[in-house]
C-alpha cells in the first residue's frame, strides 16, 4: 500500500503538461518522418520502415521515463554525474579509433543494425556535471579558476566531437555559457565569443586589413565602456593602468586568432563543411552542389505557403528532392505540409516547453536541479535555432537533428532521458513547496 501511495503522490507532483508537450513533437516526428517514405508502400508503424522504428524507439523511451520518474531514485543523478562524464568521454575517444564515418563524420558506434552516437549522450553528462559543480557553496562565477573550470568541463567534449568532425554538436555546447551567465557569470564573456564568432566570419570573407580594423574598433568600443563604468571612481589612474594592459592582452590574442582562421579554415574543417560555410555566407553560389540540400529545403518551406499543401500531399517530400529529409530537414516536411501555421504551432510547442522547464527550474530550491533545468532548455533552443536556421538558410549545414522530431533513435533517446531526469528532479523538489 505504502509503495502504490508514493507512486500517487509522485504522480500528482509531476509536470504531465511537460510530458504531453513531448508525446505532441514525437507525434510530429513520426508524422512527418512517414511523410517521407510513404511513396515506398510501407506502413506507419511499419517497423521495416524510418518512421515503424521511430515508433518503437517511442515505445523504448515511454519505459526509460517510467523507470527514471517512478523507480530510481533521483539523487542518483548526481551521484553519477563525475563518473558518466569520464565515461562517456571514453566513448567519445574511442568512437574515433573504432567508430564508422557517416556523413563525413566518424561519431558512430555501430552494433549490428543499431548506431549510437556518444556526442548526443556527453551533452546529459556535460549537463549533469555542471549542475553537480555549480551546486557547491564553494563555486563562484567572479572566480577565475572556477570560471576555468567549469570551461574546461564544456570544453573538453566540444574538442573531442570537434575531432571527429561533428562541428554541429559542438556548436550546441556554447548554449551552456547562458546557463553560466544565469548563475553569475560576467557578460563580457558571452561578448568576447561573440567577438570572436565575428571576427572569424570577417577573416574568412574579406582581406585582412578588415579583420584588423574591426578588431581596433572592437577594443575601443571596450576601453571607452571600462572608463564610462569606471566614472566616479576613487582610483581611476590605476584603472586606466589595468585597461591598458588588458587591451594590450586581447589586442595580442585578437591577432593571434585573425592569423590562425585561416590555418583553421583551410587545414581543420573538412571541404564539405568549408563549402557550406561559403555558400552561407555568399563567397559562392552552388545549387547543385554544397547548397543543394538549403535551395531545395527553401522551395519546399516556401511552396508551403500560408496553411500548407496537407499531409501527403508535400511534393518536394514526396519525390525527395531533400537529401536526409527525415533527418537533418525534417522541418522542411512540416513546412511543405503544414505551411507557415504548421511552422508556427511547432515553433510554439517548442517555446512552451523551453519556457516551461526554465519556469519549473526557478521555483527549485535545490541548485542542481535549476542548474540542470537551464542545460537542458539551452541544448534544446540551440538545436532548434540551428537546425530551423539550416533548413531556411540562415545558418551553415552542419548535420544536427530536430529534438524529438527528427528521426533517429541516440538523439530521441538522449533529449527523452535529459527531459525525464528533469521531470524526476522537479517531481522531488515539488515536495517542498
Amino acid at each position: 500500500m505504502t509503495g502504490r501511495f508514493d507512486q500517487r503522490a509522485l504522480g500528482r507532483r509531476i509536470d504531465w503538461k511537460l510530458i504531453f508537450c513531448w508525446i505532441a513533437l514525437v507525434a510530429v516526428g513520426i508524422l512527418s518522418i512517414y511523410s517521407t517514405i510513404h511513396n515506398s508502400g510501407v506502413g506507419i508503424l511499419d517497423p521495416d520502415g524510418r518512421s515503424g522504428k521511430q515508433f518503437i524507439w517511442f515505445c523504448a523511451a515511454l519505459v526509460v521515463g517510467y523507470v527514471v520518474i517512478f523507480v530510481l531514485k533521483p539523487h542518483i543523478w548526481e551521484v553519477l554525474s563525475l563518473p558518466g562524464y569520464l565515461a562517456v568521454l571514453v566513448l567519445l575517444v574511442a568512437v574515433i579509433v573504432f567508430g564508422v564515418t557517416v556523413n563525413g563524420s566518424r561519431s558512430w558506434f555501430e552494433l549490428g543494425p543499431l548506431r549510437f552516437q556518444p556526442a548526443e549522450i556527453s551533452k546529459l553528462t556535460t549537463a549533469l556535471l555542471v549542475a553537480h559543480l555549480l551546486r557547491g557553496s564553494g563555486m563562484k562565477m567572479s572566480r577565475r579558476h572556477d570560471i576555468l573550470l567549469l570551461l574546461g568541463v564544456i570544453g573538453l567534449p566540444m574538442a573531442i566531437i570537434l575531432c571527429e568532425g561533428e562541428t554541429g554538436s559542438v556548436l550546441v555546447y556554447l548554449g551552456l555559457l547562458f546557463v553560466l551567465y544565469r548563475e553569475g557569470l560576467s557578460g563580457w564573456w558571452i561578448v568576447l565569443i561573440a567577438a570572436c564568432i565575428v571576427l572569424f566570419i570577417i577573416t574568412i570573407k574579406y582581406p585582412l586589413w578588415v579583420s584588423f580594423l574591426v578588431l581596433a574598433v572592437m577594443l575601443g568600443a571596450y576601453a571607452l565602456l571600462v572608463l564610462r563604468s569606471s566614472r566616479g571612481s576613487s582610483n581611476r589612474t590605476a584603472t586606466r593602468r589595468d585597461l591598458r594592459i588588458m587591451v594590450a592582452l586581447l589586442a595580442v590574442a585578437g591577432t593571434i586568432f585573425i592569423f590562425s582562421t585561416n590555418f583553421v579554415f583551410s587545414r581543420v574543417l573538412k571541404p564539405y563543411q568549408k563549402e557550406r560555410i561559403e555558400v552561407l555566407l555568399g563567397m559562392t553560389q552552388d545549387i547543385r552542389g554544397a547548397g543543394y540540400n538549403v535551395h531545395q529545403s527553401m522551395i519546399a518551406i516556401g511552396s508551403g505557403g500560408f496553411a500548407g499543401k496537407g499531409y501527403l500531399k508535400g511534393t518536394q517530400t514526396t519525390y525527395g528532392f531533400v537529401p536526409e529529409q527525415s533527418t537533418d530537414f525534417i522541418f522542411c516536411t512540416i513546412g511543405e505540409e503544414g505551411g507557415f501555421l504548421g511552422c508556427l504551432a511547432v515553433i510554439l510547442l517548442y517555446v512552451f516547453l523551453i519556457a516551461r522547464v526554465i519556469r519549473d527550474a526557478e521555483q527549485c530550491r535545490e541548485p542542481f536541479t535549476r542548474v540542470y533545468g537551464y542545460c537542458f532548455a539551452s541544448c534544446v533552443f540551440m538545436h532548434l535555432i540551428i537546425n530551423v536556421g539550416m533548413t531556411i538558410g540562415l545558418m551553415p549545414v552542419i548535420g544536427i537533428p530536430l529534438p524529438f522530431v527528427s528521426y533517429g533513435g541516440s538523439s530521441l533517446m538522449s533529449f527523452s532521458l535529459m527531459l525525464f531526469i528533469f521531470l524526476a528532479l522537479y517531481a522531488q523538489e515539488k515536495k517542498y513547496f
